[in-house]
């Protein structure tokens, strides 16, 4: 930005927005004024009143189920009798847990609210520096941004205005695993009149404060608030440029009534105004140069002095050279004025005040308040269902780390719970499972509070006295597993009722210890032959295991020690990376000759790849075979092919493409393998066809999981264990009417030299938009490098779309953004119709983005893979059970996504942030 004339530059520190979560009881609003006033890690009942500001604060002790209270250390104690206020003292930090949260209750629902955190790390650990921390802040289920703590010395402030809808507001902070402890000093809120920043009308938009400046004292360390500021907003001072003509006034200035910014006399009693001929000028950065932040800006004008008739103060205000409000602008005598407005779609903001031509006296600025927009439009968990589920916590004391909201952000849902998430509707708890908590005594009947449950499951805790008779009540009730308990007396014939009718699964098996003679015959008798039946399935699954076994063994033996067997090529052959491959096969050679006759002369091409021409062949018994050719163009060498043909023979699993036999025929050679009748997954996902139907969500899954356990074969099961290097849609193939899929094409693939190696150093091969970013860079390969190529696989399930999207857009950059704004409609392939599970869906789609991890090392593990997409799958299954189809099951939008990092959501920075300078006003 150019300057003319004499200019100088005040840089002023904005404050990074930090948040924890607290319990908070009535009790603890000693303030009639609803001020709630709280000091983060002071010693458990205590109390004071702030020698300042003589607002009382309490001890967060009582209202909070986690963290750890420190005091800062001895060095930086001394700073707080000088200038800090007392509850900088001490602090509440958060050592474990993803997600800490307090909920500030008692508030008043649809009320608005200033909500302050304050956070001064004072090296509390002793660990210097070296104990800073980064981590997020959520208020509710929205993320609000990350908070970056830099220093140990320099407190740190957050301000966010916003509507809180229920008599509660929940705050967290979530760790990043590797960058410090999270913590917390305080926690503030103070209600404020609707009238007040009217363009925050509900829920849905809050403004972060970005700046809050008062203009004009020569004190710099003069901090204005409470009681001078009734509502307790905090006001820094602006330091005064020596260009500067700093004003004052002793005598009061006033607001009018209704005005939506009530600014105190306070801070409008000085201002900063410059020579004749000169303009007033401030301007800030976007964060990250990001133009599509939305800033609201508020601009504090009064005069100060009683002007005579000669004399006139008229300005115009201009935004980046233009015109930014309409007309000239002149301050009323002891009155605040404001102009204020939006501001977006610039990476910079400069602002201008000038005279103008009949203007005697130059502009000036009292105060200046700036806030970025943060969309908070995410819906809590309704709140009857907190409500309940809060109260089951606390009634059976239960352990697990259920703080913040139950259902959001998704990413964090509450162990054991399940929600169920529309659009027009607040999310609710459709299950919950309680399975092995030692719960003891009755069941609660909080639990009749959450109407919308499907699947209840209190099985193997220690639960007494009589099944009550409103689990019966329960309108969306579908399972109910009740086994493993100490009830006594009989079953509520409501619910035998129910289980009788098919409306509900029961599960009450050996847990009656006194079952009433009222009970329907055959109960006890179908309990026991369920047991007995499950008891013979066990044992059959036990033996067949076991024979399934001792074949295989028995098989790898016959082929180490049977001499008959041939090399396919009469000697050793090399890998690509020089590895030495021994090519030995026990399935069938094929003479060239033989595979024109079972190939029809080659008469059917059904696929083209790396190797050449895939043809349509059939045995002497007509069973189809698919036969690769490898052509003498091939972009892939002899050794690609032999090892393919090599890792085909030594792995086995039923989803893995089986290895007919082989030809080395002089020149020609071919792979001869079983025939995929229904094509690949990227066929299926891509084709728009009237005749093909477009894949289920239920077959998407049940694809996924059968390859993943193919992959997970070749990882873990394989001796030493195999990477495929080439995992894509094009590579997983389809046969028969229940679309059985199997992993083809090992050309490729990479053999560990050991079980022992976690990686191996190798040329970098694959397909572009499915290879590895970590592989590609580091020639390292591991076991994660299919992991990501397979989250692509995933997110193209999900999605139907191909890896590289147009305007070369990656998939993975393309979902992230979406799903970091719960954005999961816009992600979800359309061919789909909305006929899904929303959380299976969602679980998939997490998945696939940590998979997709830029690092290795935050990737889960195939094995990992495996178990969530079964879960995913049993999710679905459940969905279809209930509701028989998808009527308008699968539409709406899911929850913010809790690991986002959306910038429009990120309000205050630290750093440089807003310059004030003066310059020769245009004329």
């Amino acid at each position: 930005m150019s300057r003319q004339g004499s200019v100088r530059t005040a840089v002023f520190s904005l404050f990074s927005i930090c948040f924890a979560h607290v319990v908070l009881h009535a009790r603890a609003q000693a303030n009639t004024r609803g001020f709630i006033s709280i000091d983060c890690g002071s010693p458990p009942g205590s109390g004071y009143v702030d020698v300042v500001t003589w607002l009382p604060y309490v001890s967060d002790a009582q209202f909070v189920d986690a963290g750890v209270s420190h005091n800062i250390s001895a060095e930086h104690a001394d700073m707080i009798d000088l200038k800090l206020p007392r509850l900088y003292n001490d602090l509440r930090s958060f050592p474990t847990g993803a997600r800490n949260c307090y909920t500030v209750r008692p508030l008043t629902p649809g009320t608005k609210y200033l909500v302050r955190a304050t956070f001064l790390h004072g090296n509390y650990d002793g660990l210097g520096p070296g104990g800073l921390a980064v981590f997020d802040l959520h208020l509710g289920v929205n993320f609000w941004q990350t908070v970056n703590v830099s220093s140990v010395s320099d407190p740190f402030q957050a301000e966010i205005i916003t509507v809180v809808p229920d008599d509660y507001v929940q705050v967290c902070l979530v760790g990043k695993k590797g960058l410090g402890t999270p913590f917390i000093s305080g926690l503030e809120l103070r209600p404020l009149p609707d009238t007040l920043y009217t363009v925050v009308a509900n829920s849905s938009l809050s403004m972060a404060v970005h700046g809050r400046y008062n203009l004009g004292p020569d004190d710099e360390k003069l901090i204005i608030r409470y009681p001078s500021d009734p509502h307790d907003r905090i006001w820094k001072v602006l330091a005064n440029l020596r260009s500067w003509n700093p004003t004052n006034t002793t005598g009061t200035v006033r607001y009018i009534a209704q005005d939506q910014f009530e600014a105190p006399s306070a801070v409008m009693q000085t201002a900063a105004t410059v020579d004749d001929g000169f303009s007033l000028r401030f301007y800030w950065d976007a964060y990250e140069s990001n133009k599509e932040l939305d800033y609201f800006a508020v601009l504090h004008m009064a005069e100060l002095t009683r002007l005579n008739s000669s004399e006139a103060r008229i300005c115009e205000i201009y935004l980046n050279n233009g015109l930014w409000y309409s007309k000239p602008f002149s301050p009323e005598f002891r009155y605040a004025n404001a102009v204020s407005g939006m501001v977006t779609g610039s990476t910079e903001y400069s602002f201008r005040i000038e005279p103008t031509a009949n203007s005697t006296l130059p502009p000036l600025l009292n105060a200046l308040e700036i806030y970025v927009m943060v969309p908070t439009a995410e819906r809590a968990t309704d709140g009857g269902d907190v409500s309940a589920i809060m109260g089951i916590k606390a009634k059976y004391e239960i352990k697990k780390n259920w703080m913040g909201d139950p259902c959001g952000p998704k990413v964090y849902l509450w162990d054991g719970v399940g929600c169920n998430y529309a659009i027009s509707s607040a999310p609710r708890i459709t299950s919950l499972n309680l399975s092995s908590n030692g719960l003891d005594g009755e069941i609660t009947t909080l639990l009749s509070n959450l109407t919308a449950l499907q699947n209840l499951d209190l099985s193997h805790n220690i639960l007494t006295g009589k099944i009550p008779e409103f689990l019966a009540q329960l309108p969306s009730l579908a399972i109910l597993d009740l086994t493993g308990n100490k009830f006594n007396g009989s079953v509520p014939e409501s619910l035998l009722k129910r289980s009788q009718e098919g409306a509900l699964l029961l599960r009450i098996e050996a847990n009656i210890s006194s079952i009433s003679n009222n009970q329907p015959k055959g109960t006890k008798r179908n309990s026991n032959t369920a047991v007995i039946v499950a008891g013979v399935a066990v044992v059959v699954f036990v033996l067949v295991v076991v024979v399934v076994i001792a074949t295989l063994c028995l098989r790898r033996r016959r082929t180490e020690n049977d001499p008959s067997v041939r090399p396919l090529n009469g000697s050793n052959s090399k890998e690509d990376d020089g590895d030495a491959v021994s090519m030995q096969f026990d399935n069938r050679q094929f003479s060239y000759k033989e595979l024109k006759t079972i190939t029809n002369s080659f008469e059917k091409s059904i696929g083209k790849g790396g190797f050449g021409v895939v043809y349509l062949g059939y045995l002497e018994d007509g069973t189809p075979v698919a036969v690769k050719t490898r052509s003498e163009s091939s972009s892939q060498g002899v050794n690609e092919f032999l090892a393919e043909a090599l890792h085909l023979i030594r792995v086995h699993h039923r989803n893995l493409v089986n290895l007919v036999g082989h030809c080395k025929d002089g020149q020609h050679s071919a792979l001869v393998y079983e025939y995929m009748s229904e094509g690949n997954l990227q066929e299926k996902l891509r084709e728009k066809t009237p005749e093909c139907l477009p894949l289920t969500w239920r077959q998407r899954l049940r694809i996924s999981l059968d390859s993943a356990q193919g992959l997970e074969y070749l990882h873990k099961a394989c001796t030493p264990p195999l990477i495929h290097r080439d995992v894509k849609t094009a590579n997983i193939l389809l046969n028969g009417s229940n679309l059985d899929a199997k992993i083809a094409d090992f050309g490729l693939s990479k053999a560990f030299n050991n079980d022992l190696q976690s990686h191996v150093s190798t040329r970098v091969v694959g397909t572009p938009g499915y290879l590895d970013p970590e592989y590609y860079t580091s020639f390292q390969l591991s076991e994660k490098s299919d992991v990501y190529s397979f989250g692509i696989v995933l997110l193209e399930v999900v999605t139907g779309r191909p890896p590289i999207l147009p305007e070369s857009v990656h998939i993975v950059q393309w979902a992230r953004q979406r799903l970091a704004k719960g954005d999961i409609e816009s992600v979800v392939d359309d061919n789909m119709q909305g006929r899904y599970d929303l959380n299976s869906v969602w679980k998939v789609a997490d998945l696939a983005l940590r998979c997709t991890e830029q690092a290795s090392s935050q990737r889960p593990a195939m094995a990992d893979v495996v178990v969530q997409l079964k879960e995913s799958l049993e999710l679905e299954e459940g969905c279809e059970r209930v509701h028989g189809s998808y009527t308008g099951s699968g539409s709406g939008s899911g929850d913010g996504y809790a690991e986002r990092s959306d910038a429009a959501s990120q309000s205050t920075q630290s750093g440089r942030v807003l310059d004030l300078v003066s310059g020769p006003a245009a004329r």
